[in-house]
């Protein structure tokens, strides 16, 4: 969004501007903070806590994907986080243009941290259907996996080979694709989870208050 020079384009509406840099001309001006609660979780404290972290690592307004694969890997030095990162940045760049607005970012975390288990599910299937289809291919899976044992590094105890990867691939698809036609849906990955207590408790151990 274009705003003329002389209003604050990068503080949302209701926060306060403190110590604000010299702006150019373009810069992203993120909802109100009544729009931003109404669509999330958070109260209006935390979207001002939330403004704050995410002004300092990003004083533009959005997050490119350069920026966020340095964040990202700085937590996992063990390892190559390059492809999850690539995976978590395009679920939380809901346009698909390139960037994460402050907006996109805190409807992403609310879902993450404060979500129903259904909300959760459902993010966590954009995560894995990278490819935008609604569905999940074995090759999809088979990449979100190798992705993640990456993340961990090579230092896994006990260390994981190919077959390792390829034997979990073959027993989410079974677990999730009850017509054996080598596809997941979001209706029978989101069923399947929902089923699964243990893995609703796991989900709800994210839940968090800032």
């Amino acid at each position: 969004m274009a705003i003329p020079i002389g209003e604050d384009p990068f503080v949302p509406r209701g926060i306060d501007s403190e110590d604000e840099e010299t702006l150019p001309c373009l810069r992203y001006r993120p909802p109100s903070i009544q729009e931003l609660c109404n669509r999330t979780h958070f109260s209006p404290r935390e979207i001002k806590v939330l403004y704050r972290s995410f002004k300092q690592s990003s004083p533009n307004g959005v997050i490119q994907y350069s920026q966020f694969e340095e964040i990202y890997c700085q937590f996992f030095p063990q390892g190559d986080a390059r492809y999850y990162a690539n995976m978590i940045f395009k679920t939380f760049d809901t346009d698909a243009n390139g960037i994460i607005s402050f907006e996109e970012f805190v409807i992403g975390l609310s879902i993450i941290s404060r979500g129903t288990n259904e909300e959760k599910l459902q993010w966590i299937f954009s995560l894995y259907d990278f490819k935008k289809k609604g569905v999940i291919s074995y090759t999809e899976l088979l990449q979100t996996v190798q992705s993640v044992y990456c993340l961990l590094g090579a230092f896994t105890d006990p260390p994981v080979c190919n077959t390792t990867i390829s034997n979990h691939v073959i027993h989410l698809l079974k677990k999730f694709d009850p017509d054996r036609n080598g596809l997941i849906t979001r209706e029978s990955f989101v069923a399947s989870c929902l089923l699964d207590e243990t893995l609703c408790q796991e989900l709800q151990l994210f839940d968090t208050k800032l």
